[in-house]
């Protein structure tokens, strides 16, 4: 790890950013440019001391997962990614496979949907990143490991993550889980984790396997779901699923019909935030 040119990397990307290229408020002008330490901290989601000690070129080495964050907090490029994994002493993430990485456009995006829940998965069911009212609506997501980083997966095997959908809807969901599944990993010929997925959740759970072997295939574009809120009630909403220049990454936004009850419910979600 060469901790001095990791150390300036992160500085200099740092300093080119602004509140407001992160979604942050601008706030009183700075003395200094760009972000401040604990405005990265905070968004990647390490403690303040732990970044500061990475930028002072005296920390650990970072583990891919933090680099992984910082490169999202950072708006980095795909090539300032594997760059910041080469200073840390890591390989790039593989051409392939379940790539975290976000483009700093997309993320962009996502900071400017602030009235609507939105939050963007990979077509495996992994939900990378959620704007405050998803985790409002859905509760927060990101913090899987493993197989249970898919949301398919805890579908399956997994009880809690049928209650955001009330019983009548479980089958129509389940059967777009599966479809959709099928249509990712046909595009994931040489994805172990995808490969994997499929071959535990055949295993272990027999809904699954009766499903897949039916080989239904249908991209998901858009659905609507009705969400068990334990402060708001069943909300009734559209989700739409917006295509990325990345086939392997979407941005779901949830969209309230004019004149509904679910524009209030919304409404109310954006005051009382996280449950």
């Amino acid at each position: 790890m060469d901790s001095t040119d990791l150390a300036g990397f992160l500085r200099s990307r740092r300093e080119q950013l602004q509140p407001t290229d992160v979604g942050l408020p601008a706030g009183a002008r700075r003395r200094t440019p760009g972000l401040r330490r604990h405005e990265v901290a905070q968004l990647a989601g390490m403690s303040p001391d732990y970044y500061i000690r990475i930028e002072q070129a005296r920390g650990p080495q970072p583990s891919p997962q933090m680099l992984t964050a910082l490169a999202r907090a950072l708006r980095l490029t795909i090539d300032e990614r594997n760059h910041l994994f080469h200073l840390a002493g890591h390989p790039a993430p593989a051409s392939f496979g379940a790539d975290d990485h976000i483009s700093p456009g997309l993320l962009r995006l996502l900071d400017a949907l602030t009235a609507l829940p939105a939050q963007i998965v990979s077509d495996l069911g992994e939900i990378l990143v959620q704007n405050p009212m998803a985790v409002a609506l859905l509760g927060e997501q990101t913090v899987f490991t493993g197989l249970e980083r898919s949301f398919t997966y805890r579908w399956f095997m997994d009880p809690a993550a049928r209650a955001l959908y009330p019983a009548d809807d479980h089958e129509h969901q389940t059967r777009v889980q599966v479809a959709d599944l099928r249509a990712a990993v046909a595009m994931r010929p040489r994805d172990p984790f995808a490969a994997k997925l499929v071959r535990t959740l055949h295993a272990l759970n027999d809904e699954f396997a009766a499903l897949w072997d039916s080989h239904d295939v249908a991209v998901r574009r858009s659905d609507r779901k009705r969400i068990v809120h334990p402060s708001v009630g069943v909300i009734d909403i559209d989700c739409e699923v917006l295509a990325t220049a990345r086939h392997d990454q979407r941005l779901l936004v949830f969209t309230p019909r004019p004149n509904s009850e679910a524009i209030s419910q919304l409404d109310l979600l954006r005051v009382i935030g996280v449950s």
